[in-house]
């Protein structure tokens, strides 16, 4: 028994077993791994554990919020400058302008000019702090940057999430495939039963072509088998890969493969499911993150007139010069005869209208833009969201009602066989002829629909057990809620080795944090 706190408004949840009643189930054969296969005991609450740290989605959700964190920690320092060191030599022979006196040559009226020899020759060793940035982006970057990492910090719950969605997902799968495959194997066992008494009857009742019928039907049953088989090790493979485990490993459940759990009553409410999931989806807490990031840009723009560009550099030449304070040294002829300390300081604040402002309003209208696109995408999620809720009470309530069908029809498949079996001793007389009570042909037939109603009765139990997870998914519980309902079993140890040169599944970013 599983439970949910009634102020969720969830029905108490179960493990039922549907089969309870009747014995039929556990009599079937749980199948085995090969023994040339590497088999991997695990249970639900294990796989369940593992899918909130192992899975790639949640590692990629991981690292683009280590990335969001970098950002917002870069935009934090926007107003910091920076830090040069550095030198300049610079170094002139012969004649030429004086660009620092603006003069050439000296001019005289009685005398004829000459130019200058102008050597210039100076090392210059220092420093600055240097920067040149809009205050309106010292001001807003950091508030949008801490909106698009809270988005980020909620897609990693999304990606939770939906691990958690997909490892249930091929969990029950590799249920489904086995209790099919087991349905097989029973049917095969029934089916070599069925050719024995048919080939034993006398002639005069059975003909040849029945036995050849009936062992046509054992051939198909026996390929049946092979394919149920091969369906429970690709469900195992796809498991093992949503897990990162050992991917030659053979999944083998610890729990019967008729297991039915109960997370969410079909009967609730469509607008109570409605409500929780418009208020608990992490998709919804993301992109509204991101239209709050929006808005902090059209801000930004809006303001960007209003508040001036700060330039702190060093003596302004047409490049800004970088050097505000260090040794000079200047000197003749290649000498650096005079030494001195130099400082060169230059601080300016600056109001930009581009364009004569027509430039800013195409900035705002832009960033108006950006808004409500991300709106928009806020409008498609719930719409999505709503949507899933919907198709998965929808899926969960089929299910519901399809697996006690199943369950029923697979009763009378059973007894259906059992009674054309038996049926294939008895015989009537009419008049001086004897004939079968059961015509083998019924017996085929009968095993035929049993097979098919295994299979029938596995696969709807898997779809049960999956829609329950998908409308628990579609309401956005966070993943690690499960583990407080209890899952049926615990914790077991498994191997979550890899081997075969595949990368160790705990290399990867940090958690973000702020």
């Amino acid at each position: 028994m599983l439970g949910i706190a009634s102020s969720s408004g969830f029905a108490p949840v179960q493990a039922a077993d549907s089969a309870n009643n009747n014995g039929w189930v556990e009599t079937l054969r749980t199948p085995q791994p090969e023994r040339s296969d590497r088999p991997l005991p695990i249970n639900l609450a294990t796989a369940l554990a593992l899918s909130g740290a192992r899975p790639l989605i949640i590692r990629a959700a991981e690292a683009a919020a280590w990335i969001a964190e970098a950002q917002l920690q870069r935009a934090k320092v926007l107003g910091v400058p920076a830090l040069n060191l550095g030198m300049v030599y610079i170094r002139h022979d012969g004649i030429g302008p004086d660009f620092n006196r603006g003069l050439n040559h000296p001019f005289s009226p009685t005398s004829q000019s000459q130019p200058i020899n102008q050597n210039v020759n100076y090392l210059y060793l220092g420093g600055s702090i240097y920067r040149i940035v809009p205050l309106t982006d010292v001001i807003f970057d950091p508030l949008a940057a801490r909106r698009v990492l809270n988005a980020r910090r909620a897609d990693i719950q999304t990606a939770k999430n939906d691990a958690l969605m997909e490892t249930a997902d091929a969990y029950f799968s590799v249920h489904q495939y086995r209790g099919q495959y087991a349905g097989a194997l029973d049917a095969v066992i029934r089916g070599r039963k069925l050719v024995s008494r048919i080939a034993g009857l006398s002639e005069d009742l059975v003909p040849t072509v029945e036995v050849d019928r009936a062992m046509r039907l054992l051939a198909d049953l026996e390929q049946a088998a092979a394919l149920a088989r091969e369906r429970w090790r690709v469900a195992s493979a796809n498991l093992t890969q949503v897990l990162r485990l050992d991917p030659s490993a053979v999944i083998v459940p610890l729990e019967q493969d008729h297991l039915q759990l109960t997370l969410i009553d079909p009967s609730r409410p469509l607008n109570e499911l409605l409500r929780i999931a418009l208020t608990y989806r992490p998709e919804l807490s993301s992109q509204r993150a991101l239209v709050e990031a929006a808005e902090e840009r059209v801000r930004r723009e809006k303001y960007r007139p209003f508040l001036p560009v700060i330039f702190l550099t060093g003596y302004q030449t047409p490049n800004h010069y970088r050097m505000q304070e260090g040794l000079f040294g200047t000197g003749t002829s290649g000498r650096l005869t005079y030494w001195g300390m130099r400082e060169d300081l230059s601080i300016q604040l600056a109001w930009e209208f581009e364009n004569l402002f027509f430039g800013n309003l195409a900035r705002v209208k832009k960033q108006r833009g950006e808004e409500s696109r991300e709106i928009v995408k806020l409008f498609q999620v719930q719409d999505t969201v709503a949507a899933e809720v919907t198709k998965s009470q929808a899926r969960l309530q089929s299910a519901a009602v399809r697996v006690l069908e199943a369950e029923r029809s697979m009763h009378e498949a059973v007894r259906n066989f059992d009674g054309n079996f038996e049926g294939l001793l008895h015989t009537k007389r009419f008049e001086n002829f004897l004939h079968l009570v059961i015509r083998p042909q019924e017996s085929v037939i009968a095993l035929q629909h049993l097979l098919v109603s295994y299979n029938e009765y596995f696969a709807t139990v898997a779809e049960y057990n999956r829609a329950e997870f998908a409308l628990f998914h579609a309401l956005g519980y966070p993943a690690q809620e499960v583990a407080r309902f209890r899952p049926p079993g615990y914790i077991v140890p498994i191997r979550t080795t890899r081997g075969f040169g595949l990368p160790p599944v705990d290399v990867g970013p940090p958690p973000a944090t702020r």
